[in-house]
């Protein structure tokens, strides 16, 4: 290929654009070098004062290519009049809109402004009364303003519907064509879409003036891009939901519902399970739902749970997954739900859980959009069982990632793996220096679930999309609902603890890590335990030493007969209360010391209960101190060890006790030999 036809190929820059030389300062500023097509294809149209509609997918740059033609030609600056209106279907893509043309308008001097429901009026009749030239709003609080005649529309000369299929499907219709009635008859009329449903096309035609259609790549082609597939639910769908999210393990979601009620269920089972989770529905005060949001898009958020409409207008470039908890009632919500994942050259995925009743729409969808899902069986206990030795291998990963090792370990560890009993031995070494841990997987577990998003990275395009920065959060009044907070995975100890550095490495001085008082009495049985001597290989060339602590990053645990078992991570489930001879490998433990008795309590660690719930209720009985030896919280119940005399004592304290929001039982615990 030669140098000459190698440039041809490559992207446009703004030079093909006409652009002001303020503008363009803007455009620079924003690190925008190249145009997208959508952009290319309207600023010219635009300008000359034509009526457009045009179908360009999500995440394209359909905010610029309105905006840039708004801002450069369309608004006089030295008219202090509205004459731009822009409506969009939520408070969010309003206030994204508008902080899209206060950058493109920095240097022209234009001024905008959002107007939605939730804020205040009177600092938005203040900010179209100072000279607001361009106003991005939501239907009713347009409406709102026209009726009330604190907005002005006789100077208004572009009219602007963003993301118009959205707002139609959502019956903003009359309330859009009320608004029509109120401006004047020679605006112009900008239609934006992601897709072009008959009711879009008779809008247009009896509202606009000889529209020209643009028709690019939409949302339906977008969704083409994206693995897509559905699970068949056997009626326990926030069982399998968890199932799926095993398995799939996504970096990022949006869990959609159809629901109010569901969003927030189903972000609190997340959230038990140890995911950083949050709901968004329109019960949600505006201020929350701007901390909702800047919180997802800083990567603290890794599931999103919402409802269509909440999601609306939602810009999150780093989403992976799009998971439809309950399907769409129509085959347009499912594009526009799935075209908020694979954008910008990035790889996506949309995961459906269909009932029966849903297969209708799903066959519609394959119609209409020629989407052809595939069809999976939910995770079975074999997948499960994988992915729990997955996170146990990364547990020991983790642990030695920074490690030095010496070459001669390296070396014996090589001629172990190709011996033909290297999966005996190493079988024995876990078995040995693991001993009796059955918390190990669910640790390990834990561990991935707590990890974060990853930051958004820049997209590998020519073409960026218009980046928005994150709503800036004002400290202001209290919610009107009560919410509870991200709850961060419940991580035990030992996977938090800070790694100890090798023997003969430098490491920086730090505070040893609390103990609790369960792994202080571990400590103390591996103290009175017989040591065992190293075998010859490990005192050999003076180094035993060093072999001696090749494990030290991991805790120890007293060695017992049972193996160790990566056990598959129950789902969450409908809690059912358990008796204490219902016990499954999850529950097992080391038999109880000596001198301690045990109590069972029926909550574990499904129903979100932790060792701190039940440390509160023991001190408020002033059971303290020595008089506690251990709090044990497994997935279906916990073991709490105490003093023989203390132990009627705490088996009152507990029974009937709430904890974390339910009712548990207790009784002395059976003994084990």
């Amino acid at each position: 290929m030669s140098s000459e036809s190698a440039e041809t190929e490559l992207p446009p820059t703004f030079d093909v654009i006409a652009l002001s030389s303020e503008l363009r300062r803007a455009v620079d500023e924003l690190g925008y070098t190249h145009p997208t097509p959508v952009q290319r294809a309207v600023f010219e149209l635009a300008t000359r004062g034509r009526d457009l509609v045009v179908q360009a997918r999500t995440g394209t740059g359909k905010t610029a290519a309105f905006a840039m033609p708004v801002v450069d030609a369309l608004v006089k600056r030295n008219v202090p009049a509205v004459q731009a209106l822009i409506l969009t279907p939520t408070r969010e893509l309003a206030l994204q809109v508008n902080r899209e043309f206060e950058a493109l308008g920095k240097y022209k001097g234009t001024k905008s402004t959002a107007v939605y429901g939730g804020a205040p009026m009177p600092r938005q009749v203040e900010a179209i009364q100072g000279g607001a030239q361009i106003v991005c709003g939501t239907p009713g609080r347009v409406l709102d303003h026209l009726r009330r005649g604190t907005l002005d529309p006789s100077a208004i000369r572009v009219f602007v519907l963003d993301e118009s299929d959205e707002m139609l499907s959502m019956g903003f219709l009359p309330q859009i064509t009320e608004i029509w009635n109120f401006l004047p008859e020679s605006r112009q009329t900008l239609l934006f879409s992601a897709t072009l449903p008959p009711d879009i096309r008779r809008v247009a035609e009896t509202r606009s003036k000889n529209p020209e259609f643009l028709t690019l790549s939409g949302d339906h082609i977008g969704a083409l891009e994206v693995q897509h597939t559905v699970y068949l639910s056997r009626g326990d769908k926030l069982s399998e939901l968890m199932q799926v999210i095993e398995v799939e393990n996504p970096e990022s979601a949006i869990v959609f519902c159809n629901t109010r009620d569901e969003t927030k269920r189903v972000a609190n089972a997340l959230q038990q399970q140890g995911f950083a989770a949050d709901w968004l529905n329109a019960d949600l005060a505006q201020n929350d739902r701007e901390k909702v949001m800047a919180a997802t898009r800083k990567s603290e958020i890794r599931f999103l749970v919402a409802t269509d409409v909440a999601a609306r207008g939602i810009d999150i470039s780093h989403l992976t997954h799009v998971i439809n908890f309950d399907f769409p009632e129509s085959a347009e919500n499912y594009v526009h739900r799935t075209g908020r994942t694979g954008r910008a050259g990035r790889t996506g995925t949309a995961i459906a859980l269909i009932e029966p009743g849903d297969i209708g729409n799903l066959y519609l969808l394959r119609l209409t959009y020629k989407v052809k899902p595939v069809e999976r069986q939910l995770p079975s206990a074999r997948e499960l069982k994988t992915r729990a030795e997955t996170d146990l291998l990364q547990l020991f990963v983790d642990a030695f990632a920074k490690r030095k090792t010496h070459p001669d370990d390296l070396a014996l560890a090589r001629r172990l793996l190709s011996h033909e009993q290297a999966d005996t031995v190493i079988a024995g070494l876990l078995r040995d220096h693991l001993g009796a841990r059955p918390e190990a997987p669910e640790e390990a577990t834990a561990a991935r679930r707590a990890k974060s998003p990853r930051a958004a990275e820049p997209a590998p395009v020519a073409a960026p999309a218009p980046r928005h920065a994150p709503t800036p959060v004002r400290a202001a009044a209290a919610p009107t609902v009560a919410r509870p907070a991200p709850a961060p995975a419940a991580v035990p100890p030992a996977a938090t603890a800070p790694i100890a550095a090798p023997a003969g490495a430098d490491a920086p001085a730090e505070t040893p890590p609390r103990r609790s008082a369960g792994s202080e009495r571990r400590e103390r049985e591996r103290e009175r335990a017989p040591r065992r001597e190293a075998p010859p290989a490990a005192r050999s060339n003076g180094r035993s030493s060093h072999s001696s602590h090749d494990f030290d990053d991991l805790p120890r645990y007293t060695v017992s007969e049972s193996p160790v078992v990566a056990t598959a991570p129950a789902p969450k489930s409908n809690p059912v209360n358990t008796r204490h001879d219902e016990h499954d490998a999850d529950d097992d433990h080391a038999p109880t010391r000596e001198g301690i008795a045990e109590i069972y309590v029926s909550t574990g660690r499904r129903d979100g209960a932790r060792p701190s719930d039940i440390q509160v209720i023991l001190e408020q009985h002033g059971l303290v101190g020595e008089q506690v030896d251990y709090i044990r919280v497994r997935h279906r119940n916990a073991f709490v060890g105490v003093r023989p005399e203390f132990l009627e004592k705490a088996v009152t304290a507990l029974n009937g006790a709430t904890i974390a929001g339910k009712q548990a039982f207790a009784e002395p615990a059976r003994q084990r030999v």
